[in-house]
């Protein structure tokens, strides 16, 4: 079977949302995902709010309760009667999101064994066929098929096979 690796964050799991969320609380704010269109979080926070934007993903519970994005699990299910399904998520990154993105996987995509969990630094080492990621960085390193799932801070990215939703990947891989 071919191989499709998939990014956690701001692919199946609505990481913006939380962090958002946590801004606008902490900083009486109302920034939208509107507001980052082309940007990240980072770009639009001031200079002075950067260490507290990162401490947001630093807290032991920020991903643990992730909003799922629409269809995700639906798609992901289905395919993965077709496909090697495999999540590769940069959580060396934040290393306190292991065991919280260990367990939100295991409770929204049982389907998915834990021996296929990828928790990475670098996705150039990801051997497969297809990578859905929302950063253009990690498509341009993988040397499979790239699909960027649309998101606020990569809607000005051109250049590669872009799937605005689940609903698109579903329809790409002839699915359901």
């Amino acid at each position: 079977m071919q191989r499709i690796c998939v990014d956690m964050d701001e692919v199946m799991a609505d990481t913006l949302s939380e962090h958002l969320r946590r801004y606008n609380e902490h900083f009486d704010e109302a920034l939208t995902p509107a507001d980052l269109a082309g940007r990240g979080l980072w770009q639009v926070a001031p200079e002075d709010r950067q260490q507290q934007v990162r401490a947001f993903l630093d807290a032991e519970d920020f991903f643990e309760d992730l909003p799922l994005m629409p269809g995700a699990q639906e798609v992901l299910e289905e395919l993965s009667g077709r496909f090697d399904i495999y999540i590769a998520t940069q959580a060396m990154t934040v290393p306190n999101s292991l065991g919280p993105k260990y367990r939100w996987l295991q409770r929204h995509f049982p389907f998915i064994p834990p021996q296929n969990y990828v928790f990475c630094g670098n996705k150039c080492i990801l051997l497969a066929d297809y990578l859905i990621d929302d950063l253009p960085r990690n498509l341009d390193r993988f040397e499979g098929q790239g699909l960027l799932f649309t998101a606020p801070h990569n809607l000005t990215a051109t250049g590669y096979t872009r799937v605005n939703d689940w609903q698109e990947v579903a329809a790409y891989f002839g699915g359901i």
